[in-house]
């Protein structure tokens, strides 16, 4: 069975109209394709403040005849990301969810540390996802995502604050074979790398493009349209991605 995926991430969304306007084109693109996507990824800074009124509007953004999936980031807040878009009772613990989708397993996890900008798996979220991993048949890909790189991507913003300890998760996954791809956002750029043997794909972001110290001075690159990623996943397990921005 062949599963597509979208991956979009970092809609920062703060209830200003440019933001606003570029998820609204994001998901309408998405719904409009001849060939509906199997989910669509969120990974991770949704809202930019964490207010509940930030997460009301994306949830009827994101609203959409496919699955969405999210994870916070660390612009998010639990709390009112569990209240104003997942409709749970308000809570501090870390947000971890496993979807079933086209026979993959895909784990949304929390790598956020509140009030802090660079990520950790938490004990909590790592005996999690051994947990979920280990109760897959071994014939049953799986995509694990979460929103804090845990590799350098040459760019001194996301390299300050990216996953820390990743090892811990690397030594995690050598006992999961049938993890096929880390998938991640984050860094504001479209980066392909690997982690743990895996690919590790980083999604480009809705809000704003990271500028590449090769490319000039100003990191925040405006003017870029959105991006996103399609993740193609074939019986062979053999994962493979194509960036699209959305004029």
């Amino acid at each position: 069975m062949t599963m597509l995926l979208a991956q979009i991430s970092d809609l920062h969304l703060d209830g200003s109209e440019r933001a606003t306007r570029r998820a609204v084109r994001v998901m309408d693109y998405l719904r409009a394709l001849p060939r509906p996507v199997d989910a669509v990824l969120v990974t991770g800074d949704i809202a930019d403040h964490g207010e509940e009124a930030e997460y009301e509007e994306a949830a009827g953004i994101l609203a959409a005849p496919f699955p969405v999936l999210t994870c916070p980031g660390n612009h998010d807040v639990r709390s009112a990301y569990r209240k104003a878009l997942l409709g749970e009772a308000p809570g501090h613990g870390p947000v971890n969810r496993i979807h079933h989708i086209a026979g993959t397993a895909v784990l949304m996890c929390d790598s956020t540390v509140p009030g802090r900008d660079e990520g950790r798996l938490d004990p909590e979220t790592l005996d999690w996802i051994g947990t979920r991993l280990a109760g897959l048949p071994q014939d049953t890909p799986a995509l694990i995502a979460f929103h804090q790189p845990p590799v350098a991507l040459h760019h001194p913003l996301p390299d300050s604050c990216m996953l820390e300890q990743p090892g811990e998760l690397a030594a995690l996954l050598e006992a999961y074979p049938q993890v096929v791809a880390v998938l991640t956002g984050h860094a504001h750029t479209a980066a392909a790398s690997t982690f743990a043997g895996r690919p590790l794909i980083v999604g480009p972001a809705v809000t704003w493009t990271l500028r590449m110290p090769w490319e000039g001075d100003r990191p925040a690159d405006r003017d870029q349209p959105p991006g996103l990623a399609f993740h193609v996943l074939g019986g062979d397990r053999r994962l493979t991605t194509h960036y699209r921005v959305v004029l």
